[in-house]
């Protein structure tokens, strides 16, 4: 089933052969540097975890595919949404090198902010990043994003303290910023 469908990727709900992508994406160490992973999941736990996840109203996670082979390149997940505050916060992944630059991240948070925002109301979504991260923080900024602080030191991570930054979109940033780009 395609929840939000864009022009090379599509956002679609979790199913449980799901479960193998995300516990390869944990074990890569690429993937856990970018997002200062440093606990280790068993399969049965990341079971456990998602299958929770499907029972949060706060939540909505998804499995980003790829159009043209319909294969799961990633996931993504809007959280903490708050529709009395109408505001959430974000985070995604791409589990393979071969699908980052490629624009598909931009896609898929370009859909889930549209989604977010027309949809639910949202007047604010946020997101962390690694300082590091500086290919996620160009495609954040693409989108609208707005850095609103650093916690400094936060991470540490390889015998390093890392900081983490603190981005934000409200709507109309996201809906000017869409209308600059226009399609991702």
């Amino acid at each position: 089933m395609r929840f939000l469908q864009g022009e090379n990727i599509y956002l679609r709900p979790f199913r449980k052969d799901d479960f193998e992508m995300i516990f390869k994406s944990v074990q890569d160490k690429e993937i856990r540097r970018l997002t200062g992973t440093q606990t280790f999941f068993t399969m049965e736990k990341i079971e456990q975890a998602y299958e929770s996840f499907a029972l949060d109203k706060t939540r909505m996670d998804l499995v980003i595919v790829r159009n043209e082979t319909d294969e799961a390149i990633g996931d993504l997940a809007l959280m903490d949404i708050d529709l009395l505050n109408r505001n959430a916060s974000v985070r995604i992944a791409l589990n393979d090198e071969k699908h980052r630059g490629h624009g598909f991240g931009t896609e898929a948070m370009k859909l889930i902010l549209e989604h977010g925002f027309h949809h639910l109301g949202l007047y604010r979504i946020g997101l962390n990043v690694y300082h590091y991260n500086a290919r996620a923080k160009r495609s954040y900024e693409k989108l609208g994003f707005k850095q609103e602080g650093v916690i400094r030191g936060e991470l540490f991570y390889e015998g390093e303290f890392h900081d983490n930054i603190l981005m934000g979109v409200l709507a109309d940033e996201f809906w000017e910023a869409n209308e600059k780009w226009g399609a991702v």
